[in-house]
C-alpha cells in the first residue's frame, strides 16, 4: 500500500532553480477544479538503499533484467551548481523489480544494465532532457515513451512532471527538490525521497497517456515523436558560444565585445577547472558592466557595483587579466558586431524590406499553422519546427507544391505526421499569395 495524504490545499512551493529543470516547471496547485489531489508523501517500498558498489549495481542489473513490462527512468543533475550537465543520480523502477537509486559517480559504467534492457520499452518525462546525460553512463534506450511529449500532443496547458501526474491520476508530487545541489555526497534522505517518488508512477501515467492519445488518434504521431527523440543526435558544438551572454544586446562595438568573449573564456576555463557552473563563477551581468566600462586597472574593475562580491574581488586580477586582452585585441581579430555568419534566416521583423514575398509567405503560413494548432489541440512549435517553417518561407523550394513542401519539410526532419498535416494547406495557402 502506498503511504498517501490527501490534500486540500496547495503544495508548498518550489525553490526558483538557478537553471529550469523540466521536471519542475509548474508546481502542482489544488482549485476548483482539482478540489483534492492525493499526494504521494512514500515511496511504495520505501526508500532504497543507494547503489555505489560493483555488486550491488550487479544485483539490479538482474532485479531489473527479470522485471515485466516497461522501466521508469529519471535522472538528476546538478545544474546551476556544476559545470556542464552530468548525471549524478538514476532513478529506475519496474514492475517485479522495484526502484532502484544509482549513483553513477560511484558507479559509471551502466551499460550491463543497458544491455538487461534491450527492447523494453523506456518511460522517461522530458526525455530530451536526460538521454545525453543517461548515454554518458552507457545507458541508451531500445523504445523511449516520454510522458511530456505525450501531454504536449493532447494539448495539456501545463507539461511538468508534478501538473501531468495531478491532471491524468490525481496525485501530487512535491517538486521542493528539485533544483538541489545533486552532486552532494551523501545525498540527504529527503532528497532520494523525493527521487523514488518521481519514478513511482511513471508507468501508470504512461498506461493512461497512451489510451488518451489512442482516443484522439494521436497514438501514431507519439509514436513517431518519441522515436525522433530517441534517435537524435548531439547537438553540434556552438559557434562563438559566448554570444549568448545574457544581456549582450547592450554591448554595440566590436572592442566591447572582445572584452566580453575574454571573460566568457576565461571564466569558462575557471569553471571547467574548478567544476562550478560559469554563473556561480562570474554572472552575466559582471561580464556585461566590465565590457562596458572598460576598466584599465583592478581598482577600477571592483569599483563596479558588479565585481564586490567577496568571490568576485578574490579573483579580480583574473579577470583584469581578461579585459586587458580584450583591449589588446589587434583590430584584424576583433568579433564581428552582426554575429557569426549562418545559414539561418534573419530576423522576422526584417523580412518586409529585404525579401517581402518571403514576408508574405511567412504570414500565411503561421495561419496555417496557429489554425491547425488549434483545430487539432497541438502546440503550434510541436506541429511543425519554428526554425524550419521559417526557412521553408525564407528559402523555399522550387516548387511550393505538396510534393516540393513535403520534400523540404522531410529533409529538415519533420516527422510524417506533421507533414501529413501541413503540406497541403501550406501549398493551398501559398498558392493563394499574389505572384511576384
Amino acid at each position: 500500500m502506498r503511504p498517501e495524504v490527501t490534500a486540500g490545499a496547495p503544495a508548498e512551493g518550489p525553490v526558483p532553480p538557478p537553471t529550469p529543470d523540466p521536471d519542475a516547471q509548474v508546481e502542482v496547485e489544488v482549485d476548483a477544479d482539482l478540489p483534492q489531489i492525493t499526494m504521494l508523501t512514500e515511496p511504495a517500498e520505501g526508500i532504497p538503499p543507494v547503489v555505489e558498489t560493483p555488486e550491488a549495481l550487479a544485483a539490479v542489473v538482474a532485479a531489473f533484467g527479470a522485471g515485466t513490462g516497461p522501466v521508469a527512468v529519471d535522472a538528476e543533475r546538478a545544474s546551476g551548481y556544476r559545470y556542464g550537465q552530468r548525471t549524478y543520480l538514476v532513478q529506475l523502477r519496474r514492475e517485479g523489480a522495484g526502484t532502484a537509486l544509482i549513483d553513477p559517480i560511484a558507479v559509471p559504467d551502466l551499460s550491463a544494465l543497458s544491455d538487461a534492457l534491450v527492447g523494453v520499452e523506456w518511460v522517461l518525462h522530458a526525455a530530451s532532457q536526460d538521454l545525453p546525460g543517461l548515454a554518458e553512463q552507457g545507458l541508451r534506450p531500445s523504445r523511449v515513451f516520454d510522458t511530456e511529449l505525450g501531454a504536449r500532443l493532447l494539448g495539456l496547458d501545463r507539461v511538468g512532471l508534478a501538473a501531468v501526474v495531478a491532471d491524468a491520476l490525481g496525485l501530487g508530487l512535491a517538486k521542493e527538490h528539485s533544483a538541489v545541489d545533486w552532486s552532494t555526497r551523501p545525498l540527504p534522505s529527503e532528497w532520494l525521497r523525493y527521487a523514488a517518488l518521481d519514478v513511482e508512477v511513471l508507468i501508470e501515467l504512461r498506461e493512461v497517456l497512451a489510451e488518451r492519445l489512442a482516443v484522439a488518434g494521436k497514438a501514431e504521431w507519439a509514436a513517431q515523436e518519441f522515436e525522433a527523440v530517441r534517435t537524435a543526435p548531439l547537438p553540434p558544438p556552438r559557434v562563438e558560444p559566448w554570444r549568448r551572454v545574457s544581456g549582450l544586446h547592450a554591448i554595440r562595438d566590436a572592442r566591447r565585445l572582445a572584452v566580453v568573449r575574454e571573460l566568457w573564456l576565461t571564466r569558462d576555463q575557471n569553471a571547467r577547472t574548478r567544476d562550478i557552473s560559469p554563473g556561480r563563477v562570474l554572472p552575466d551581468h559582471a561580464i556585461v558592466a566590465a565590457a562596458q566600462a572598460l576598466p584599465r586597472s583592478v581598482p577600477e574593475l571592483t569599483a563596479l557595483p558588479a565585481f564586490a562580491g567577496k568571490g568576485t574581488r578574490r579573483r579580480a586580477a583574473l579577470w583584469q587579466q581578461a579585459v586587458d586582452r580584450g583591449l589588446a585585441t589587434p583590430d584584424a581579430d576583433l568579433p564581428s558586431v552582426r554575429g557569426p555568419k549562418s545559414d539561418a534566416p534573419p530576423p522576422p521583423r526584417a523580412w518586409a524590406e529585404k525579401d517581402p514575398a518571403a514576408a508574405a509567405r511567412l504570414v500565411a503560413a503561421r495561419e496555417v499553422v496557429t489554425g491547425l494548432s488549434a483545430a487539432h489541440e497541438v502546440p503550434a512549435e510541436n506541429l511543425l519546427q519554428p526554425d524550419l517553417l521559417r526557412r521553408l518561407c525564407w528559402t523555399p523550394p522550387r516548387t511550393l507544391d505538396v510534393e516540393g513542401i513535403s520534400e523540404f519539410l522531410r529533409a529538415g526532419g519533420a516527422r510524417p505526421w506533421q507533414i501529413g498535416l501541413v503540406a497541403q494547406p501550406l501549398a493551398d495557402a501559398f498558392g493563394a499569395l499574389p505572384r511576384a
